[in-house]
């Protein structure tokens, strides 16, 4: 990570925008196919080809290693999940992380889909975890501090006894995919960076159905809750604005293939 918070230009922003969006279309490729026996690995294909196909570079592949194109992550898995060849089963969830990179440019997006029929509670988890994420956006404005954005995540997750992760991270967005500032899921109000117009933040909360705490799998990549209950993880890419955050990327067309 860069040590400096770099602004960007409106030039830069509407590049940032393009790849945003591009992820956005590449997870609603990704939606349209997600049922019980479809495997990670399969998606991870479809995304490949649909991305190369946009004129993009799939960012994570072989990003500090990382073998795939998505980041595929089931149940009780939180973030950086590699994809198998094991199929999605009736009643699974499963976090999908998407970077692109276009005309040198980071896009970065997730969302958490249901395979078919799932829990209330989960259901509960999921709803909760993206309206901790809009919490945060609420406070993504020129002159709040990144506390704001922190703690706004964690008091939504935790007012419904949830566990919010600590040892990951949101950070900022532009030619590369982790750039200052670090965004962390929570935090205190008044605290942390001043907030500017131009910064591009990638914000990311991943919430638990229990406790907080985490461990790495011994792939050395998943990263899994430690009660193996399951976790929730949706994630925007934000440019700082004065009183109103501009949401780069977009859920819009996964929603739209999920209900079709």
């Amino acid at each position: 990570m860069a040590d400096r918070i770099y602004l960007k230009t409106d030039e830069e922003i509407e590049l940032i925008r393009i790849s945003s969006l591009l992820v956005g279309k590449t997870l609603a490729e990704v939606a349209k196919c997600i049922k019980p026996g479809i495997t990670p690995l399969k998606l991870d294909k479809i995304a490949e080809e649909f991305i190369r196909d946009n004129g993009a570079i799939p960012g994570f592949k072989g990003y500090n290693g990382f073998p795939n194109t998505l980041c595929t992550s089931r149940n009780e898995q939180v973030v950086h999940g590699i994809p198998t060849d094991a199929p999605l089963k009736e009643g699974d969830i499963i976090s999908v992380d998407c970077g692109v990179i276009k005309d040198e440019f980071w896009g970065d997006s997730a969302y958490t889909f249901q395979v078919g029929e799932v829990a209330e509670e989960i259901k509960q988890l999921l709803k909760v975890t993206q309206e901790s994420l809009n919490a945060a956006i609420e406070m993504a404005v020129a002159g709040k501090r990144l506390g704001d954005i922190g703690f706004a995540v964690q008091n939504h997750a935790e007012a419904h006894g949830y566990g919010v992760v600590r040892e990951l991270v949101g950070h900022g967005l532009g030619r590369n995919l982790h750039e200052k500032p670090e965004v962390p899921n929570y935090g205190r109000r008044g605290n942390g960076p001043k907030l500017k117009e131009g910064m591009v933040l990638a914000i990311e909360p991943m919430i638990n159905l229990g406790v907080k705490e985490v461990k790495t799998d011994k792939d050395g990549w998943t990263i899994i809750t430690a009660d193996r209950l399951p976790s929730a993880h949706f994630e925007h890419d934000v440019v700082i604005r004065e009183g109103k955050a501009e949401v780069l990327s977009t859920f819009a067309y996964i929603e739209e293939a999920l209900n079709t």
